[in-house]
């Protein structure tokens, strides 16, 4: 669909990547997420039960109308096995992708961003009773709301988190940035990211990997291959040496007990670049595998997907089965932003 745009390719892959793997989001018992769900090669509504669900120990309340963001999925706080994600459809985008969504529609449609246009934007979205349907809410934005609720200025709200689930915007506002400011440099369009981040993320660990994964969408932008990409821009979280060796052993091998499946930087980052890695060659083999290794792999999706994405392409079955209203206008603003060009 849209294969002559790397950063749009890379923002595609993101959200399919998520979307496939949103049913089997956090299982950590490999051996039960096939039991319940088999040989998951498609787009897959989730089960109404999960057992590894840890949303039965979670707490969230509100100080105040303005902290109030859980709305009419309060009830399933503290409840054991319901699944995080378990009223989105098959095709359908966790909460941070469909946030990653409106990001991109908000700054194409004012042509810029603005640290505090977002900031304002993304507090009525979570404000509005019925804005998602997705039961689980990271810590960050609990995080973020508590102080906002507490009369924190805005743009001070953000909190010092290291989870990989802040990587999920960083293919759209690249994505958008790169859409209105083509010959923007390299320098500039990861600054951009990186405040961005800034204002929620306040972990030197997200800010890093976000930097790392801008430089490496953007050089495959430029015509470098994904491993070339991989070894210039992040060394840090693993050489060549280590993902050569690891892609002769079994991903779960990996992803599980060389590196954790979980959503803590900076071995979240190091599992993703490794199947990115591993599955250079093939689109949807790296995201299969990426959702069956379990764990976070929605938030590590938005690296895999959007990694192999850039430089293969998305095909359109995958586009057309996502179900968001607001990531399919966010598509469809890409396309018409495209055709302006």
């Amino acid at each position: 669909m849209f294969m002559h745009n790397v950063t749009v390719n890379a923002y595609c892959g993101s959200l399919v990547a998520d979307a496939f793997s949103m049913p089997v989001h956090w299982y950590y018992d490999c051996d039960q997420m096939d039991r319940d769900y088999g040989e998951l090669v498609d787009y897959t509504q989730p089960l109404a039960f999960h057992p590894d669900s840890i949303l039965w120990r979670s707490k969230y309340r509100a100080r105040n109308k303005r902290g109030e963001i859980l709305h009419d999925q309060a009830r399933y706080w503290g409840q054991g096995g319901v699944h995080y994600h378990q009223f989105l459809p098959k095709g359908g985008n966790t909460l941070n992708f469909q946030l990653s969504a409106e990001l991109l529609c908000s700054v194409l449609a004012q042509g810029q961003y603005s640290t505090e246009a977002w900031l304002q934007h993304y507090v009525s979205c979570l404000r509005q009773p019925g804005w998602h349907k997705d039961t689980y809410i990271e810590e960050w934005h609990r995080g973020f709301f508590d102080n906002y609720a507490r009369g924190v200025p805005i743009i001070n709200c953000g909190v010092k988190d290291l989870h990989i689930g802040g990587l999920s915007s960083v293919p759209a506002l690249l994505c958008a940035m790169a859409l209105l400011k083509p010959d923007e440099s390299e320098a500039s369009l990861t600054a951009t990211v990186v405040q961005h981040l800034s204002a929620t993320y306040r972990h030197q660990h997200v800010l890093s990997a976000a930097e790392s994964l801008c430089r490496i969408l953007l050089a495959i932008r430029d015509g470098a291959r994904i491993r070339d990409a991989i070894q210039q821009h992040a060394q840090q979280w693993g050489t060549v040496e280590q993902f050569e060796m690891w892609s002769a052993w079994e991903d779960r091998t990996v992803v599980g007990k060389v590196v954790s499946r979980a959503c803590y930087l900076p071995e979240s980052y190091s599992a993703s670049l490794y199947l990115a890695y591993k599955y250079a060659d093939d689109f949807s083999a790296g995201i299969l595998a990426n959702a069956h290794c379990g764990g976070d792999n929605c938030h590590r999706g938005a690296v895999v997907g959007s990694i192999l994405a850039a430089e293969h392409g998305v095909k359109s079955p995958w586009i057309k089965g996502l179900q968001n209203r607001t990531v399919r206008q966010s598509l469809e603003l890409c396309e018409a932003r495209l055709l302006l060009k």
